[in-house]
């Protein structure tokens, strides 16, 4: 399975909450890109946002932001040789 547009605009959605603490949330404005407005809305839909247009991550949420921000980082920071080692 490929990653779509639309799932690239959730991953970056959930980029952006600071998951040190529990009490950070976002709120994506009306005049956002549409993209971001439908991944917020798409994300509130899922169960992973607790309001439409941002708010806090649910629990589901703040795994599932867990896992994308780890990805990124592991993808940000591999090296070709270490890629060719495993």
């Amino acid at each position: 399975m490929l990653i779509s547009f639309d799932m690239l605009d959730e991953f970056n959605i959930l980029m952006l909450f600071d998951l040190s603490t529990r009490q950070s949330g976002i709120k994506v404005h009306s005049d956002a890109e549409p993209s971001a407005i439908a991944a917020a809305q798409n994300l509130f839909n899922k169960g992973i946002l607790t309001q439409v247009d941002g708010g806090y991550l649910t629990n589901l949420g703040y795994e599932a932001a867990q896992h994308v921000q780890a990805a990124v980082q592991i993808l940000r920071s591999a090296t070709p040789e270490l890629a060719l080692r495993s």
